[in-house]
């Protein structure tokens, strides 16, 4: 099997998306993010051995939003085990991602960990796990990125809690169910906090190969049974890009992770992980650059669970 040109193929997969021209628009529900341009664009890949190439804007840090929730799961998995699933289910919502709707009729219980009600409930059961949620997550990407500047952009966790209202909500009505442990302001203090997190698509691509290594981290240390990664792959393939995860699955073909902020991680098993970062977002909530770009690279190469 020939080696891959892996910036090459970045090249043209850059090139390819670029000259697509659909841009979307930067997210404004959170002011914070309302800025950034939504044409910039960053992409890396790291593969199993450690190696990463990237290609725009790759090493610059962006709001991982949403991102941050395929690591609370992850680490909540792996210090509490399975019986986080009585708490939160495993299917799509089909509805947008900060909705109330089933709450009500599914008793507390959200549908998947992705949209914000499940993540509230993963950060709920990983703060009482840890003692500190957003730590958790802040310390496991520094450590499989290797980049130690990895943290909470405070600012945009201020504004993201400023105008978070329906979170807010989500948390008080699955807290009147039963399903949080911990008081509602502490965990949606940790829910800002870690999906305020800045990475670059560098850091994020490198910190999700513990996925395309079957649940072993950068250490060698297993973080999760090589089950429990393969589950966590087919939720992100089900349900880790909004109420578009069908879309997603049908052009991209990889179990991924998308984020306001412009992010998509997505998984390549025992091959490697792919960041893209843009800003400019469709309707569900995800990068129209960045799930173009994967559309490409799929293509391109032939990668894909199919």
């Amino acid at each position: 099997m020939a080696a891959v040109d892996y910036q090459q193929l970045l090249q043209d997969v850059m090139a390819e998306a670029l000259g697509g021209g659909a841009r979307g628009r930067s997210a404004d529900y959170i002011p914070a993010l309302a800025a950034a341009d939504p044409g910039a664009f960053g992409m890396a890949i790291a593969t199993v051995d450690g190696a990463v190439h990237g290609v725009g804007e790759w090493e610059r840090a962006f709001s991982i939003q949403s991102v941050s929730k395929l690591f609370t799961l992850a680490l909540a998995l792996a210090e509490g085990g399975d019986g986080l699933w009585r708490g939160v289910g495993r299917e799509p919502s089909g509805n947008p991602f900060n909705s109330l709707v089933q709450l009500e009729t599914e008793h507390g219980i959200p549908r998947n960990p992705f949209i914000n009600a499940g993540a509230l409930v993963v950060t709920d059961r990983l703060l009482e796990l840890t003692g500190d949620a957003v730590g958790a997550v802040r310390e496991f990407l520094r450590t499989e990125s290797g980049n130690p500047e990895v943290g909470t952009d405070d600012a945009v966790a201020a504004s993201e809690a400023r105008h978070g209202h329906r979170n807010a909500a989500l948390a008080h009505f699955i807290a009147s169910y039963g399903n949080l442990r911990n008081p509602v302001d502490s965990v949606l203090a940790h829910y800002y906090a870690h999906c305020a997190i800045s990475a670059s698509c560098r850091d994020l691509a490198l910190a999700g190969l513990f996925l395309a290594r079957h649940g072993v981290r950068v250490d060698g240390s297993r973080l999760l049974s090589r089950s429990e990664a393969k589950r966590i792959n087919a939720v992100m393939l089900t349900c880790g890009t909004y109420d578009a995860a069908g879309e997603f699955a049908y052009r991209v073909g990889l179990p991924g992770k998308s984020g306001v902020g412009g992010g998509v991680l997505a998984i390549l098993p025992g091959r490697g992980s792919v960041c893209v970062w843009s800003p400019g977002l469709d309707a569900a909530g995800n990068s129209v650059l960045g799930v173009a770009a994967l559309d490409a690279l799929t293509t391109a190469t032939g990668w894909s669970v199919f």
